[in-house]
This record gives C-alpha cells, structure tokens and sequence, in this order.
C-alpha cells in the first residue's frame, strides 16, 4: 500500500525574518551570509544584521560565546533587519537561551537537538533539556539530530570525525532553504571557490548542504513552507554589499573619478577593519593602503598623503578616533582635504567592540583642541554608505577640508543590495583654484568657497611650507598676530558653515507640517521610515526627516521643523543630536534613547510614536 505524505502548507509572506545562532566555532556568520546572498539572487530585498560575541575565545557553549545572524529579506519595504525573526535556528542551548527574547510567541525554532545535553542545558542556565520539559509550548519546535545526520551523511569521508561535525552548520543551512524555497545553488559555487584547493572539505560541506535540503524535503516533520515575495526594483546591476565594502569601493571610485591615487593609512580597529582589507585586495600603484603602527601614525600618514596630493582617508572606531584628534586638528589647521571613516562602537574606553552605537557624535563635532570646525556626516545604510563616503570625499576636496564620516557597527557589518553606478551618473570633482605660480600664496582664498589651492608637495613653482602653528592669511608663515588669528579662526568656520550651501532642500518623509516630527540621523533611518509607514497605515500622522549632513547642518532645517508641534529624536546614545538641536535652533525636542549595543528596532520607534501623538 502506498505510502500517504503529509500536506505541506505553504504560507505567503511579504516580508521574512529569520535568525542563526550558535557558537562562534559553529560557523553562524557564514551560513547567515550565504542564506543572504541566496535571498539576493533569489531577487528579494534584504537588511542583515550580524551579531558577533565580544569574546575572541569564549568558551564553547557559554552564553557569552553566542554568535547570531539576523536577516530579514522580501519586497521594497524591507528596511531593517527587522524586530522580531519568525525563525529561530539554535545550534545549542546557549543559542537559544540568549535569543530566545528576540523571537515572538508561536515563532518556529529549529533546533540541533544533538547538542541539546543535560551538560550543555545546564552550561546555559537551564535545569532540565527545554526540547522536551513543555516550557517551549508557545512555540513551534523542530528538534534535528544534526550531529548524527552529518555523521551518517558524510560516513565514507577521509575528515576526521571533529572536521566532520563542523560541517553541520551547512546541514542546517540546507534545512532552512527548503523551508523557504531558496537556490542552493549560489552556495554550492561559492564553496566551490572557497575550497577549490581542498577537496575533501569541499566534497564535506557540499555533500552536508545537499543532505540537509533533502532531509527536509523526504522527511514529514515540516508541515509548513514559506513563499516571500520579491522585490520589484529598477533594471540595473546589484551587489549584496556590507557598509564597510561600500566605504572601501566608494574610496576607490571617487579617487578614479578625481584622478589622483588613492592612499588608506589605517591601524587595525574593530569595527572598521574591513575597510582596510577590502582595499589591501586592491592594492596597486593607484591604491597605496598603508597598516600604520597606531592610530596616529594612520592619520599623520593620510596628512602626508593628501599633502603630497593623494586622496587621502583613514578609517577608526570611537577609541581611535581619540587617539587621531591632534593630528585631525593638524588637518584643519593645514587646511588639507582628507576623509575619516569612523564606525562607530559601544563605549566608553574599549566598551563594547562588537556591538553598535551612536556616542561618537560630540567627538566627532567637537572632539578637537581649540576651534577646529569640521564636516560631519552620517551613512544611513549599508549602501549609503558609498554614496555619503563618495559625497564626502567630493566636499573634501572642493572645500579643502577634512570630512568625517560616521558609520557604526551595525551599517558596517550588515548588508543590503546595492545598485552599482555607472561612472558618468557619479558627480564630478571640482578642484579648488590654482593661481600662476607668481601669484601663488598656500593661504589665498577661492571667494565662493573659501578654499585654498590644493598645490601638492613636488609641483613645480607652487612649493610651500605647512605645519601646525598659526599661519598668515597673506603669506602663509608662521603667525602669532592677535587680529590675523582671529581672521584665520572667522574664515575656518565660515567656510565649513558656507558648505550648507551644497546640501540639498530637506525632504520630509509624509507631511510637510502636523503633530509629530521625527528627526533621525544615521542608522535609526530604517526603523524610523519603517515605523512612520506602520503608523501611517494606522491612520496617525506622524513625519520623519533623516540627516545626512550634522556639520553644518541643512539650511532649511529649523523652519522644517517650525511646522510641527513635536519632534522627536530617537537616539543610540544619550541624546547627542538633540542636545545639537536644542542648542541651535531653541526648541525642546522629546528624546527616545537606547543604550543596549544593539540597534534602535521599528518596534522602539512606533512605541514611541504612539505615546508622543
């Protein structure tokens, strides 16, 4: 008699959240990062967030050691990793001990049951095994022995048996494209690629996916499947891309763009690293990344650089970025076009380096000795990142200044579909004006912007002395005159405040006047117009501006703002931009702070809207 198989439910969603978890050894970044390109592929829009323990070595099955991948992915309204996953994918107890928060009741929870030991429940906090004591019966729980599995799958393998046991976080991941009809294939060429040169290990994974996939098609302990709809985004050539790689291509395609070389001094600092590996694999005779001893040979060396007429750039976090002040002060005073990528950690001293946050904006707007104004500007997300790198680096060189650029952790290391340009749709460079060399003084202004010629280091006629002391705004020598300093500090900040000037008009998102403003900057965008949407849908009126530019602030801001009788701030930090705010413009903008190391979710944001309408 034949045998009767199970009716599956397929479930159409528009939007589909899932997490990974595990150890840190278990491989989660991975398998989170190849489940995101097959979304990608798959034609789904996606916003990933990747949660690394701050321990390097934590021990194995501690709940410290916890490594997560979060993504959401579906149609255009993706714009957040989302708040709450719909599937919970737990490695072991401690996995889902820590995440287990960050799902909703009724939520799916796969779990690899073979880790699930009294020793290891107990290691996370649990008396008994929660697989099997009823205290999970909010959920729907799928225990896979996976150990066992990939043992038996890869049974005729030539790897050790511990090599083999690794290999099951691809198992799972086999399981989970099943579950949500996605292509294997992108990932099977990417292990192709990445273990070329071992075979075996190749032959492992592949076989441990493909084992996983076909387990949870032949087996009827899964009654439901999803379908998540796609995107529906304009033709054109894309790239799953994290706000660091998008930094680092923005660096190279704005050096191109100008003409000069491209020169990265940067000393190793979580979470910017990968800015600087991502231009070491590009290193040439136009790309010179240069890994200094510290932080601040990295910016004295980017000085240089820009001195000797490089675009120059140098990447930090929060602690480097104080290590570098003097020398960015040095910038300001030289008057010396120069990019600093600050991605921003959990503070204070070393803090949180593995977690986000908001808390470098003072440093960044004020965090110098003496009046040294300064840019500011803010990556919105993963892709915005190149395109505010790539402005910044525009503003540099036309104004003669150097520009920070504030990122964080959670834009950097989280990624998201990004349309690559064409050469010809990006800006042109527009370089500050150079005299005859008869004429020629170092501190001599262009009268629209106030810039002073970008007259490099070897240029024939054009050679000049620069340093830290107070220059003459005639000759460019050394100068203590009481009225020439306060000349040279007037014309520094005008030029910086004339820079507004390049700032496009405001755009509101919803009305152009009401009850409710939110103001955002940074990486609160996606959860702020997430939550605008959501609210408006609701039938509340609520509208929301996201800045790019900090310092100097949009023009048109403060009348903007005039029209609404509230704003509001949502902030990870302590209230930096609305102290920013109150102090300018006069007005006492309701603060919503969150201080965690994790990012400020749409959940947040509609609450907050709903007790401030």
């Amino acid at each position: 008699m034949e045998k009767k198989h199970k009716k599956i439910q397929v479930q159409k969603k528009k939007i589909a959240v899932i997490k990974f978890a595990g150890d840190s050894g278990d491989g989660i970044q991975v398998v989170g990062s190849q489940f995101a390109n097959a979304t990608a592929v798959a034609g789904s829009k996606l916003s990933t967030l990747p949660d690394y323990p701050a321990e390097i070595r934590a021990p194995l099955g501690s709940l410290s050691g916890v490594s997560g991948f979060q993504i959401a992915f579906g149609d255009e309204s993706v714009m957040t990793p989302g708040s709450k996953a719909e599937v919970l994918v737990a490695m072991n107890p401690a996995a889902m001990a820590v995440n287990l928060k960050t799902i909703d009741r009724g939520a799916m929870i796969i779990a690899n049951g073979d880790a699930f030991t009294l020793e290891a429940c107990q290691k996370a906090g649990y008396k008994t095994n929660p697989l099997e004591d009823g205290s999970l019966s909010n959920y729907r729980v799928l225990s896979i022995p996976a150990n066992s599995l990939v043992q038996e799958a890869l049974s005729d393998s030539a790897l050790a048996p511990a090599q083999i046991l690794k290999c099951r976080n691809f198992f799972m991941l086999g399981v989970i494209y099943w579950i949500y009809d996605m292509p294997i294939e992108p990932t099977n060429k990417w292990l192709e690629k990445k273990f070329a040169r071992l075979p075996q290990v190749l032959s492992a994974n592949r076989n441990a996916l493909f084992a996983g996939y076909n387990y949870a098609e032949n087996t009827e302990i899964f009654d439901l499947r999803f379908h998540v709809e796609k995107k529906n985004s304009k033709p054109g050539k894309y790239k799953n891309i994290t706000g660091n790689e998008a930094a680092a291509t923005a660096l190279i395609a704005a050096s191109r763009k100008l003409g000069r070389k491209l020169f990265y001094g940067s000393y190793p600092i979580t979470p910017a690293t990968e800015i600087l590996q991502t231009l070491s694999k590009y290193a040439s005779d136009d790309i010179v990344v240069f890994q200094a001893e510290d932080e601040i040979a990295a910016a004295c060396s980017s000085i240089g650089a820009s001195f000797a007429g490089c675009l120059s750039a140098t990447g930090t976090s929060g602690p480097g970025l104080s290590l570098k002040s003097e020398a960015i002060g040095l910038a300001v005073m030289t008057e010396l076009p120069m990019l600093i990528i600050d991605v921003q950690r959990g503070g204070p001293s070393t803090g949180l380096p593995t977690k986000t946050e908001q808390s470098d904006l003072f440093q960044a707007v004020f965090g110098r000795h003496g009046e040294s104004p300064i840019v500011v500007m803010a990556a919105r997300s993963p892709a915005d990142c190149f395109n505010t790198v790539y402005e910044a680096a525009r503003i540099s060189v036309k104004y003669m200044t150097p520009v920070i650029v504030l990122s964080s952790a959670y834009i950097a290391n989280g990624s998201e579909p990004f349309e690559i340009p064409k050469k010809e749709e990006l800006k042109d460079f527009e370089l500050p004006f150079m005299p005859e060399p008869e004429k020629f003084t170092p501190y001599m202004r262009d009268e629209k912007t106030l810039s002073r010629p970008w007259a490099y280091a070897g240029l024939k006629g054009y050679e000049h002395r620069l340093g830290g002391l107070e220059k003459s705004g005639e000759t460019g020598n050394i100068s203590y005159d009481p009225e020439n300093h306060q000349k040279m500090t007037d014309i520094r900040r005008k030029k910086i405040e004339g820079i507004a000037k390049e700032i496009e008009p405001t755009k509101i998102d919803g009305e152009s006047r009401g009850d409710l403003l939110i103001l955002s900057w940074g990486s609160t965008y996606g959860a702020v117009n997430t939550a605008v949407k959501e609210a408006r849908e609701k039938g509340i009126k609520v509208s929301s501006i996201n800045l790019r530019f900090i310092n100097p602030l949009p023009a048109d801001l403060g009348e903007k703002m005039s029209k609404f009788k509230k704003v509001l701030i949502p902030e990870e930090n302590e209230g930096q931009l609305a102290f920013l705010i109150r102090s300018k413009y006069l007005i006492s903008p309701i603060q919503f702070n969150k201080v965690m190391g994790m990012p400020i979710n749409s959940d947040d944001v509609l609450k907050a809207i709903k007790e401030n309408i």
